[in-house]
C-alpha cells in the first residue's frame, strides 16, 4: 500500500503554539489522531486571522477543506506545547493548499511530530456553490507562500 507523502515548502511564515490539553489525549494516554486533525484546523484558523480573514469570511466568500493528508511522526503527551507553522501553496482561481508542520521541543532540540497539507476550496455557503478566490485574497496567499 502507498503511503501518504507531504512535500513541504522550505518556509514557513507563520507559526502558533499549541498546548496538549488534557482532554486531548485518547486511552493510551497520547494524542490521538483526531487531535492532531483539530490542531491542523486551529493553526488554520489563526493564520487566516492573521492575514485579516476567516474561514467563513475569506473577502466575501467561505473555504472548504476539499482534502487533507497527514504523516503522523511523533507522539504528545499532555503538557506538550505544539509549534504549529503554516504556509500557503498551489494557488488557483478557486483553491489553495495550506502545509502545516507539528513540532514540540524536547531539551535543546526540536521534534517532528506531524506533517501535513489540506486542499481549500474556496465556497460560497449562501449559494451553496464553489467561488472564485478573491484577489486581495491569492495577492495575501501569494505574499505568504513559498512556492
Amino acid at each position: 500500500m502507498a503511503r501518504i507523502k507531504v512535500e513541504l515548502p522550505e518556509q514557513f511564515t507563520f507559526s502558533t503554539t499549541i498546548p496538549v490539553r488534557i482532554t486531548d489525549l485518547n486511552y493510551d494516554k497520547h494524542v490521538g489522531n483526531d487531535t492532531i486533525l483539530s490542531m491542523i484546523h486551529e493553526a488554520r484558523v489563526q493564520y487566516l486571522k492573521q492575514l485579516g480573514y476567516g474561514e467563513l469570511d475569506l473577502a466575501g466568500v467561505g473555504v472548504i477543506m476539499s482534502d487533507v493528508g497527514i504523516e503522523f511522526k511523533s507522539e504528545l503527551f499532555y503538557g506538550d506545547e505544539v509549534i504549529a507553522s503554516v504556509a500557503a501553496g498551489d494557488i488557483s482561481k478557486i483553491a489553495f493548499d495550506l502545509y502545516y508542520k507539528l513540532e514540540k521541543r524536547s531539551g535543546d532540540t526540536t521534534v517532528l511530530v506531524a506533517v501535513a497539507k489540506t486542499g481549500m476550496v474556496c465556497y460560497d455557503y449562501a449559494k451553496k456553490k464553489v467561488a472564485a478566490i478573491p484577489e486581495e485574497v491569492a495577492i495575501k496567499l501569494k505574499g505568504s507562500s513559498q512556492s
